[in-house]
């Protein structure tokens, strides 16, 4: 059986405010690791929209998915694959949601998205084939999500300057018999593949993607141990 490796949090420096590494920069970096693509998960919250003042917001989602379109393009070069995805905080508390099956049309579409909370969101998406995870659950600060609202949990979080709890993330996935996803929740060089899934196809596109998890088609979930809890990151 063929397998392949996907790191499905991955934040880019052109658009996420913690992200260290360029698109194009940290494509080669996952290639040159084993990865046969990514998922661009950057942080999509008000603040983020709200210092892009004076434009359409067609032309804030371009501003948005910059970091994911370098990278594509990056990857075409280098026969890599990359999706678009995002980790996405509602205004009525801290935490924050990796969204997978989401398309440039369905970000336009849809404004600030970040205004609609969990409930009104998880209610936008209902049969859309959208699926949405939530972060590492169990972060200090962090309110672990009513099971009902989600679709599954990042049971392993890799970012080695947050305590995740990631023992916990799996006791409530399975209890509440949710999605079970990891992610290397990559911004700099020391989170490089710590996470991500392994699968038996070549990924092409967001909703294949969604259509892999929803479906169980998760062969293994990487989970690398090696890290150590240094200096925190804000968002």
């Amino acid at each position: 059986m063929n397998q392949y490796k996907y790191d499905i949090h991955v934040h880019t420096s052109e658009v996420s405010s913690c992200g260290k590494i360029p698109a194009k920069e940290m494509v080669g970096m996952y290639k040159d690791a084993g990865y046969h693509g990514i998922v661009i998960t950057d942080h999509y919250y008000e603040g983020f929209f709200e210092n892009l003042p004076g434009t359409s917001w067609a032309e804030k989602t371009d501003q948005f998915l910059e970091g994911c379109n370098t990278a594509f393009n990056e990857g075409k070069k280098l026969d890599f694959h990359v999706i678009c995805g995002m980790e996405i905080r509602f205004t009525e508390n801290s935490n924050d949601y990796l969204v997978y099956g989401i398309d440039e049309n369905f970000l336009k579409e849809h404004k600030e998205l970040y205004k609609l909370g969990l409930k009104g969101f998880k209610k936008l998406i209902e049969g859309s084939g959208i699926i949405i995870v939530q972060a590492h659950p169990f972060r200090s600060g962090i309110i672990p999500a009513p099971p009902k609202l989600i679709d599954g949990i990042e049971v392993f979080n890799g970012n080695p300057r947050h305590n995740s709890n990631n023992h916990l993330a799996l006791e409530y996935a399975e209890k509440n018999g949710l999605i079970k996803l990891s992610g290397s929740d990559f911004h700099q060089r020391d989170d490089l593949a710590r996470g991500g899934i392994i699968v038996s196809e070549v990924i092409n596109s967001p909703s294949q993607l969604a259509d892999i998890i929803w479906n169980g088609r998760i062969i293994e979930l990487i989970r690398n141990y090696t890290s150590t809890i240094i200096n925190k990151c804000q968002i």
